[in-house]
């Protein structure tokens, strides 16, 4: 019973997500509902499809009709040939085609999300996934029992019993009593299959969907389809892989039950690997709260390291400042001093008016040395700013910074390094060379790994390998810092398969594809080749 409850979401409909009713088996092989995916074609625009009739009682009535009646007749059937070749099942020799085909059905399967194409006939051609119908009403049985009671339907009232069997061929439910009343011993009644208790009375057996009341007793493995004895007789099916129904059961049975037992041998296998992936999932969320907070550690770093570098070009930018302006201070106190000395201007004025040229040329030279008039006028003609008030050269340009920031990522592994072939060569050594795509991360170093695959004794020399010998073990020079590498100690007159990953902080990354080479025969070996 708690097996039953485990599997109930197996049993629901994907579309209204209760319980299967009528189910049928789309061509995804997923199975909804015969009403649900009737109202999903409506509203798609498709016409209302023709329903197969399937009351939820009996298909008479109790109080219409008697199980003691004879049942119904089956219908005439013609012959098998003509049922073949009639129109809409197969071609023969001589019938034309239909120019236009209708516009084929499709089904959005709210399983698999595909749209699925029904046919022409749309759910006509979709067959009833009976299998599934009886696990539901055993389902029923087993965990609701009692939850809804099922009546006799040939009981007198008021007196009806609680029903306990019912009849798959009169499609009725019947009490102890009326079973053994309505199904008498020694009759074809007694013969009738009886089932538990039913709402819902289903076909016995799969028909096929074109020719009717014919069984389905053929499997074609190539189109895996479910075939009546016409179907196989179609030319779709000619060379085709068809097996006995009953013979394509035992297999998929017989394969089912296989893989049902090696499930359930390795159960301890599969609570280990479900220990172990709740370890990598918590292993996973610790390292992603790592990786947070080294991402915000580096960026705190880059903050500090950018603060500090502000720090030094703004107390750079400060020095500058200071001694540019005291420069042009001095300037100014220079010409100001100009303006200051209107007495030295009328001393001079009044030296000028000396007479006496001796006494004139001692007072002027004295006055000309002590206050730098000279040199006053040299300013005054040559002016020039002692500093640069531009600060033009402190204009800073960060755009490869920038760049640098907004291309920042975290690390990767290097790409599949490629193999140069053209450089590549075998002797009595291997010399190997490969080099990185463009937009591969750097590589620290690389691992070039080798193994001897087999020899070539029945081929020449660069003759095609034959017979391959069992592979031996991967051997590996590590960390090899260039892009090429030289291998020695080889077996002559043998094949060896190279590859190389490269590494860096992130690990390794992919191998390159993987390059064989032919180590040549040893000097004097002849070889002969097998015509």
């Amino acid at each position: 019973k708690s097996n039953m409850k485990s599997m109930e979401r197996e049993l629901h409909c994907p579309v209204c997500t209760e319980m299967v009713k009528q189910p049928i088996i789309l061509p995804c092989q997923h199975s909804v509902c015969l009403l649900c995916a009737a109202e999903v074609l409506i509203q798609r625009g498709y016409p209302p499809p023709d329903l197969p009739p399937e009351p939820n009682s009996p298909a008479a009535s109790p109080n219409t009709r008697s199980p003691r009646g004879a049942r119904r007749p089956p219908p005439k059937t013609t012959d098998r040939l003509d049922r073949v070749l009639r129109p809409g099942f197969g071609t023969y020799p001589g019938r034309r085609r239909r120019d236009m085909s209708p516009a084929p059905m499709l089904f959005p399967c709210p399983s698999c999300h595909k749209e699925v194409e029904l046919g022409e006939r749309g759910l006509t051609d979709c067959l009833r996934n009976l299998t599934l119908e009886r696990i539901v009403e055993r389902y029923r049985h087993t965990v609701s029992l009692g939850s809804v009671a099922i009546m006799c339907g040939f009981c007198k009232a008021p007196q009806s019993l609680e029903a306990t069997k019912g009849c798959a061929d009169c499609r009725s439910n019947f009490c102890n009593e009326c079973f053994k009343l309505y199904h008498p011993w020694g009759t074809l009644r007694s013969q009738h299959e009886h089932i538990l208790p039913t709402n819902n009375f289903r076909p016995k057996v799969l028909t096929c969907l074109e020719h009717e009341q014919e069984r389905l007793l053929w499997y074609c493995r190539s189109c895996q389809r479910l075939l009546c004895p016409l179907c196989k007789l179609r030319r779709i099916h000619h060379g085709h892989k068809v097996a006995p129904i009953a013979q394509a059961c035992q297999a998929l049975k017989d394969k089912i039950t296989k893989e049902i037992n090696y499930i359930l041998a390795n159960q301890d296998t599969v609570k280990a690997q479900i220990t172990q992936l709740e370890s990598a999932i918590t292993h996973m969320e610790l390292n992603s709260v790592l990786a947070r907070e080294q991402l915000s550690q580096s960026v705190r770093e880059l903050g500090a390291s950018l603060a500090e570098r502000q720090g030094a070009l703004t107390l750079a930018l400060e020095g500058a400042r200071l001694r540019r302006g005291e420069a042009l201070l001095a300037q100014v106190s220079e010409r100001r001093g100009l303006q200051e000395h209107g007495g030295l201007m009328a001393y001079t004025q009044e030296l000028l008016k000396e007479t006496d040229q001796p006494c004139f040329v001692q007072a002027a030279r004295i006055t000309h040395n002590r206050y730098g008039l000279v040199k006053a006028i040299e300013n005054v003609q040559c002016f020039s700013l002692s500093a640069d008030p531009s600060f033009r050269h402190f204009h800073m340009d960060a755009s490869r910074e920038l760049k640098v920031i907004s291309n920042m990522e975290y690390i990767r592994a290097p790409l599949a390094p490629v193999i140069d072939t053209q450089r590549t060569l075998a002797y009595d050594q291997l010399f190997l060379c490969w080099r990185l795509p463009q937009d591969s991360a750097p590589a620290w170093h690389f691992s070039v790994e080798f193994q001897r695959r087999m020899g070539l004794t029945e081929a020449g020399w660069g003759g095609e390998v034959r017979s391959p010998n069992a592979p031996v073990a991967w051997q590996r020079l590590e960390e090899v810092g260039g892009t090429s590498a030289v291998i020695d100690r080889l077996e002559m007159d043998s094949v060896y398969v190279l590859r190389v990953k490269g590494s860096n902080k992130a690990g390794f990354g992919e191998y390159s594809e993987e390059v064989y080479l032919h180590t040549p025969p040893a000097p004097g070996e002849i070889h002969t080749q097998t015509p």
